[in-house]
């Protein structure tokens, strides 16, 4: 039997004088009314309401529980409510790529506290946001998605030691190119164009690599110049070191000391969408204060996030056709 169905039963009844009324009330038909009273009626052993008369009267008995009635019914209202202010005040996990600005990291927790939702940061490959969104053990999350798709775009580029030619040279914000990464004969071993590229694990998905594949090719580069690295500090020591190159946002690169030149080539740029798992009701919204100090983290350019529209700079016919190599 369900129980707490059945008092209200008995309780809009006995508010109602009648059985219409309440059915009325609760929304459901009449005979399911009554049957729920009579069952509860056995399980208590005895009427709850005089039916003898054209009005119907609740009886003795029905008078001595009714209280008792109405105070179970309001301890599982609060219980409820209880339940449904822990589940909004409970912490929702959003998962960022590695080596994210902790600052930009720390006003987005703040603004989740302000908003009354507790946010737990936690770094995770790119695959493993994706998945972590499906299965609901995540409530947000930064999803890799392809540069002219995304809301957010993070410029890559070739990050090296300082004492390595080529890269260093023309400025801070020289633009590079797989091109110049060409061996040419009278460059010595301290070369860009003799050192082996390494990809970060945050860089090594399908689409990113595919395109990465068809722009080296094009380029005229070896297939093996680029190469998968594996944790982050190995490539970033490799790196300072001399002993290769790093694609890598610029952001991570200048924090470790670093030269860092953009890559030309806008197709092979990382995109984000930042993304929520849906509810119970299936819909997935994101907070909009959730997603300027996310972009921040992941070092999105000035005026490069927002909503993809058509002819935007990731979006024109030139990226299009190069990403489609």
């Amino acid at each position: 039997m369900d129980l707490l169905a059945h008092l209200e039963a008995y309780v809009a009844t006995a508010d109602e004088a009648g059985f219409s009324r309440a059915a009325d009330r609760l929304g459901i038909a009449q005979p399911l009314l009554s049957r729920r009273i009579r069952t509860l009626e056995d399980h208590l052993g005895g009427p709850l309401f005089d039916r003898s008369r054209r009005q119907i009267t609740t009886t003795e008995l029905g008078m001595l529980l009714l209280p008792y009635a109405r105070d179970v019914l309001d301890r599982a209202q609060r219980l409820r409510q209880a339940a449904d202010s822990a589940g909004r005040a409970r912490t929702l996990a959003v998962a960022v790529p590695a080596h994210c600005a902790p600052a930009a990291l720390a006003r987005a927790i703040r603004a989740g506290t302000e908003h009354g939702i507790t946010l737990g940061v936690r770094e995770l490959p790119p695959q493993e946001r994706a998945l972590g969104l499906a299965d609901g053990s995540l409530g947000y999350a930064l999803v890799r998605v392809p540069p002219e798709r995304g809301a957010l775009r993070v410029p890559l580029g070739l990050a090296s030691a300082p004492d390595v030619a080529d890269l260093a040279c023309g400025g801070p914000r020289r633009s590079a190119h797989l091109e110049d990464l060409r061996p040419r004969r009278g460059r010595g071993t301290r070369s860009a164009a003799a050192l082996p590229v390494l990809t970060l694990p945050e860089d090594q998905v399908p689409h990113h690599e595919d395109r990465l594949e068809r722009a080296v090719a094009r380029a005229g580069l070896p297939p093996g110049r680029f190469r998968p690295a594996g944790p982050a500090a190995d490539a970033l020591a490799a790196t300072l070191a001399g002993q290769a190159l790093l694609l890598c946002a610029e952001p991570f690169a200048r924090q470790h000391g670093a030269h860092w030149a953009p890559l030309g080539d806008r197709t092979l740029h990382r995109g984000y969408d930042v993304r929520a798992a849906p509810d119970r009701s299936g819909t997935a919204s994101v907070p909009g204060w959730l997603v300027a100090p996310l972009a921040s983290a992941v070092g999105a350019a000035d005026g490069e996030w927002g909503p993809p529209r058509s002819g935007a700079a990731g979006d024109d016919l030139p990226a299009r056709l190069a990403a489609r190599g």
